[in-house]
């Protein structure tokens, strides 16, 4: 019979936990945006700047799935992560009040309010990431309780 001491944790599968659920909503909404604003025939930089946040999501959501962030220790991951939370939310704000300011068509209009959607997502994704990272750090940063730690 296994005690739980000897029983090994496992752990959730990306796709199953709430920051992949956040990043897949992030993805959904950054790319609903950036079709809005194709059909819409926006301004490129409008497009571009969403199809760049959709393709480093995508990146990010492939890094998790296939734990490489776990096989590449050399670079901090969530740290990286919450930076580009930040500055995609800061850019889809931009992005989406230059949208909706001028008058402009039904397309970018739902586009700019899918971008603040976004921005929204963007910013609980950080977030939820800091809590994470303050209450429970990896690697080089990891907390050891008092009676864990070597003594010399």
């Amino acid at each position: 019979m296994e005690t739980a001491m000897q029983l090994k944790p496992r752990h959730r599968p990306f796709c199953c936990s709430v920051k992949g659920h956040v990043k897949m909503l992030r993805l959904v909404v950054t790319a609903t945006s950036m079709t809005f604003f194709i059909i819409a025939q926006a301004p490129e930089p409008y497009i571009v700047i969403t199809g760049f946040e959709v393709t480093v999501i995508l990146f990010f959501i492939i890094l998790y799935i296939f734990r490489l962030d776990r096989m590449m220790k050399w670079l901090f991951w969530p740290l990286l992560d919450i930076i580009n939370s930040i500055v995609t939310t800061l850019f889809m704000v931009i992005v989406s009040v230059l949208a909706l300011i001028p008058e402009t068509t039904t397309w970018t209009i739902f586009g700019g309010v899918f971008g603040l959607i976004t921005a929204v997502c963007c910013l609980a994704d950080g977030i939820l990431l800091y809590r994470k990272l303050l209450f429970n750090p990896s690697g080089p940063y990891q907390k050891k309780p008092a009676h864990d730690r070597e003594v010399f």
